[in-house]
């Protein structure tokens, strides 16, 4: 079922990072009138518009000077985003076509630009794409995990590069890559990506970057425990358009044996509803399910943590079951993350900065579920930030000097 047509009303409450509570609050109507506004039952005011609009410029960044600019494609819920805005850069474009991802991309960060949908209409017309100093890309990771693949082939339909639907999307980056030429870019993906096809995809696509787009290029599979209390491994792939001392495997990481347990991002027991807690039909379902596949030597199951441990990947069918990453209740079932626990867990949420999130629990377990880890990101950022700004420099400082050329060539024509 798709989200039904918001009004302009509802789109201003969004952009001002307002819930429905929050908005009847400020215009001093009931929940119930700011719902009829919001899908046009009837209509807002010109004096609760004018409101929300002032809401709106309260909420936006302060302007200030900008480092480099960035768009932000595959965006999700902003991940990439953050690493790179925290180390100056400022989102000029974004496009994402999960519709209730944008709501929550939309919540979380002000913009002067709408969120854009499908990435292949801007790929046919890349002009349409704002100027960029740096591309972020999370493309579509499913036509290269592991369970992705394995459920692909067992439907025996294509996956990869032969995938008509999201296969395709990396060269849709390509595209706008080769257009624009960004000074560098970042990709991530799973780590699956390397292996895949014996190879052969990670190779095209290594191919396309250095080869075709003439880009300098290094990746790295880094882990997320030294971060967050969670084991999920991701690629990344660097890209410099001009040489550069950038070199990805000299990073040292954090000591990952001194990185957080989940008890450092679980909410105390009494805030926990008992929603989270399995039933108990699920709980003998999933004890018998992996008895089953222990019995024949497999490792198919359930996990279940406590909060000295590290959890595994948080995926995005956490919303089916919880069975990946189950919390351990003393005397009782064991239940699921809460939405704010698995922000918590990866690395949005955290103390002095707090993520909105205003979507069903089965949308923000898909969200969080297809996120990036945010600190990781950072990590990536801040090891890109100096060659960013000397690849910037030599870039300003060829127009500058072009432009000097041309003045005195057109004087020269004129003399």
């Amino acid at each position: 079922m798709g989200v039904a047509r918001q009004t302009e009303f509802g789109r201003l409450r969004e952009k001002a990072g307002l819930t429905i509570d929050e908005a009847a609050s400020l215009l001093e109507v009931s929940p119930r009138t700011v719902y009829r506004y919001e899908w046009g039952h009837t209509n807002a005011s010109k004096l609760a518009i004018r409101v929300l609009k002032e809401a709106v410029l309260q909420r936006a960044p302060a302007a200030e000077p900008e480092a480099f600019r960035f768009i932000d494609l595959f965006a999700g819920i902003g991940g990439l985003r953050i690493g790179f805005q925290g180390i100056g850069g400022k989102c000029v474009f974004t496009s994402e076509w999960d519709q209730w991802s944008q709501k929550t991309y939309s919540l979380n960060f002000p913009d002067d630009h709408p969120v854009s949908g499908d990435i292949r209409e801007f790929s046919r017309e890349p002009s349409l794409v704002p100027k960029h100093d740096v591309l972020l890309a999370g493309f579509p990771c499913q036509p290269f995990s592991i369970a992705g693949v394995s459920k692909k082939n067992a439907l025996g339909r294509p996956h990869g590069f032969l995938c008509d639907t999201q296969g395709t999307l990396f060269f849709d980056t390509a595209q706008i890559i080769a257009h624009h030429r960004p000074a560098a870019f970042l990709l991530e993906n799973v780590k699956n990506l390397e292996s895949h096809d014996q190879g052969q995809t990670f190779a095209t696509i290594m191919n396309v970057l250095t080869n075709e787009l003439g880009y300098h290029v290094q990746h790295r599979v880094i882990s997320s425990e030294p971060w967050v209390p969670q084991r999920r491994q991701r690629i990344f792939i660097a890209g410099f358009r001009e040489p550069t001392a950038f070199d990805f495997d000299a990073l040292e990481l954090p000591d990952a044996a001194k990185g957080p347990k989940l008890g450092s991002i679980l909410q105390p027991h009494h805030e926990v509803d008992p929603k989270y807690t399995l039933t108990e039909h699920l709980w003998n379902y999933l004890q018998r399910y992996k008895e089953k596949h222990s019995a024949a030597g497999n490792g198919f199951g359930f996990g279940l943590f406590g909060p000295n441990d590290v959890a595994r990947t948080l995926s995005a069918r956490y919303y089916k079951d919880g069975s990946e990453v189950l919390i351990a209740q003393p005397g009782n079932r064991p239940r699921r993350l809460t939405p704010l626990e698995c922000a918590r867990l990866m690395g949005f949420d955290r103390p002095g900065r707090t993520f909105k999130i205003r979507v069903s629990d089965t949308q923000a377990y898909r969200q969080f579920g297809n996120a990036v880890v945010v600190p990781v990101v950072e990590f990536v950022a801040r090891a890109m930030q100096p060659h960013i700004e000397v690849a910037l420099g030599r870039s300003r400082g060829r127009a500058r000097a072009t432009a000097r050329t041309n003045v005195a060539w057109r004087a020269a024509a004129h003399g």
